[in-house]
């Protein structure tokens, strides 16, 4: 006891000092004059999005359509004398021929040769190449997996063909390279993979640039047969170390003196200011005006180039479709990774699993209301209904076309039968029956997609982070109802619901939101002797999400000057970037602790969905 509060008295110390540096991603910036300016348009964007929040509906019965066609032909008049005055320059002439030569260049990389269409196929098509290191480095030609067919193919030739001017198409292609070196940056961090195409285009601006370490998630290879997917005996033993929360971001600590000292164990994470910058490019970008129009036009010219190809190509891809044996549909690897598991079975099976169990069990104690044990007979007795005359239509719990934009109506269609009673008994994992219904129809379904051979899914299971316990509860209903399976594995999503928990008194603070949800995984990972059901059923987990109403707007804008999670006291709900960069820093410090906990053998690196939480926060995504 004595010295578990002397543990205590050092957090609390640690807690209250100021002005220590800790571990960073990235170097201090200086920010310039053009990150300021940027940083000031971001706020100018912010506000003007709040500006047209509240007045849409005053102002809705009143709005004139953006495609005015006074306003069309101005704009088409404005933009043809601004291309002839183009023409005429000098400067434009140059520009053109630099555009052409850079064209020629792009076209001789991804135009192959007549010998690499016809290349032998190699023995494992299915992995991927890394991806390419920047100019200089040396690197090995990668072969062509398959023979590629003699399609017929479309090739634009002459001038540029961006459909805007010179100028504008300028600016456009500087302002998209930066919000893809942006978005490299974070998905390297991450450790996810970053599209080898693009990254190889991106790698010719990078040249006079060290590349960082691409480091590849390693996940936990499935059970052997005969080896139980269950075993508690292989946790590895303890490391020792101190998990101290400050500013809402995870640290670790070697040992006690370290963590009177304030030195934390070499864990990066991205950097505060770094991110607000970058976020304030993105917001820029998303306003610009020649950006919109490129990408707009550049978007139709893709959609209308490949109804070409499809017209060209039909019949040649339909044959080479037909000459593969034992391919089609039915019988290719298909994974859905956005399902809840709480809607991973269809109406028909929760409404026959409904009536199966009252059939069955009607007088099992299913619930216990102020001390009384209740039967599940007398659960649909307090609902006034009888399950036999229960159907499809009046169950209630398919997302048709009236849910579309509705997140009040998608959130009600999880209430079968309007009934949050039968939500609470059937689609939840903490209930008197300790979840074992829900547990039953994510076995049913898992059985199906494990009997249909080629179909996988990552269901998804809330963590919401108003108690610590949350983690050990679901790893304990994951292996108590042994729910493991080959073709599943397990997303976490934590709903953006603060403002909730906070108002009832649940959580004192966002800081305390953030340590409930991370703590536990911090805990497993340095000591899983003592964590063995949460070590055992990480291994099946894969990722995090940040889920809620998408269509929100915060009053408050995300920056550096934020109050930092331990002061957010409000009840005022947090911005979406406000959660997305706290979840992806301590996911990153997580991942690089395990990394190097488990260096020596396989494990699961807990990936984010949010990939770079940057383009997560705008419509850009």
């Amino acid at each position: 006891m004595a010295e578990s509060s002397q543990f205590r008295r050092l957090i609390r110390a640690g807690a209250h000092i100021s002005g220590t540096e800790m571990p960073r991603q990235f170097p201090k910036l200086n920010i310039s004059e053009v990150d300021e300016q940027v940083r000031l348009l971001a706020e100018k964007v912010f506000a003007k999005v709040l500006r047209e929040e509240d007045s849409k509906d005053a102002l809705s019965l009143f709005t004139v359509p953006e495609d005015c066609p006074i306003g069309q032909k101005e704009a088409k008049e404005r933009e043809l004398q601004k291309e002839l005055a183009e023409q005429k320059s000098v400067e434009t002439a140059k520009r053109k021929k630099s555009f052409k030569m850079i064209r020629s260049q792009s076209l001789s990389l991804q135009m192959p040769t007549q010998q690499d269409w016809k290349g032998p196929p190699v023995t494992s098509p299915a992995m991927s190449p890394a991806t390419p290191a920047p100019p200089g480095a040396t690197s090995q030609p990668t072969p062509v997996p398959y023979a590629m067919p003699e399609y017929q193919r479309v090739t634009i030739s002459g001038d540029y063909c961006a459909g805007i001017t010179v100028e504008d198409y300028e600016q456009a292609a500087k302002s998209l390279a930066k919000a893809l070196m942006i978005r490299e940056k974070y998905a390297r961090l991450a450790y996810h993979r970053f599209p080898r195409t693009t990254a190889q285009y991106l790698g010719h601006r990078r040249a006079n640039t060290a590349p960082l370490e691409e480091g590849l998630p390693e996940f936990h290879p499935p059970p052997q047969p005969g080896e139980d997917p269950y075993c508690l005996d292989d946790a590895p033993p303890n490391l020792g170390y101190l998990v101290c929360m400050q500013g809402g971001i995870l640290f670790v600590y070697d040992n006690k003196k370290m963590l009177e000292r304030q030195e934390p164990h070499s864990l990066p994470y991205p950097d505060l200011e770094t991110y607000t910058v970058d976020m304030s490019h993105i917001l820029a970008l998303i306003t610009d005006g020649p950006t919109k129009t490129y990408c707009h036009r550049r978007l139709n010219f893709l959609e209308s180039k490949f109804s070409l190809h499809e017209m060209l190509n039909e019949m040649s891809e339909f044959k080479e479709l037909k000459s593969n044996p034992h391919r089609d549909f039915y019988n290719v690897r298909k994974v859905d990774t956005h399902i809840h598991a709480a809607a991973c079975m269809n109406q028909k099976h929760l409404l026959r699993f409904i009536k199966h169990t009252y059939q069955t069990e009607p007088d099992r104690t299913v619930a216990e209301k102020l001390g009384r044990k209740i039967t599940l007979r007398q659960v649909f007795d307090s609902l006034h209904m009888d399950p036999y005359d229960l159907t499809v239509d009046s169950l209630d719990v398919h997302a048709g076309r009236q849910t579309f934009h509705r997140f009040d109506k998608f959130n009600s269609k999880y209430n079968p039968v309007g009934a949050s009673e039968l939500r609470d008994l059937y689609l939840k994992t903490e209930n008197y029956l300790g979840g074992e219904y829900f547990a039953r129809m994510v076995k049913e379904v898992a059985r199906e997609l494990e009997e249909s051979k080629y179909q996988y899914s990552e269901p998804r299971l809330s963590i919401y982070g108003r108690s610590p316990e949350e983690w050990p509860n679901l790893a304990r209903w994951f292996i108590q109802h042994k729910v493991y399976s080959p073709n599943m594995r397990w997303i976490i999503q934590v709903p953006r619901i603060y403002d909730i928990f906070r108002s009832k008194k649940l959580l004192p603070n966002f800081g305390k939101m953030l340590e409930n949800i991370f703590l536990p995984l911090f805990k497993a990972t340095i000591n899983p002797q003592d964590h063995r059901e949460l070590h055992l059923f990480l291994k099946y987990v894969t990722g995090f999400d940040s889920v809620d109403d998408e269509s929100k707007h915060s009053d408050h804008m995300f920056s550096e000057k934020s109050p930092n999670p331990d002061i957010w006291t409000s009840e005022q709900n947090p911005p979406y970037s406000y959660y997305l960069y706290y979840m992806y820093a301590n996911i990153m410090v997580l991942n690089n602790l395990r990394r190097v906990r488990y260096c020596s053998i396989s494990t699961t690196l807990l990936r984010s969905p949010l990939l770079c939480p940057l383009l997560a926060t705008t419509a850009f995504s």
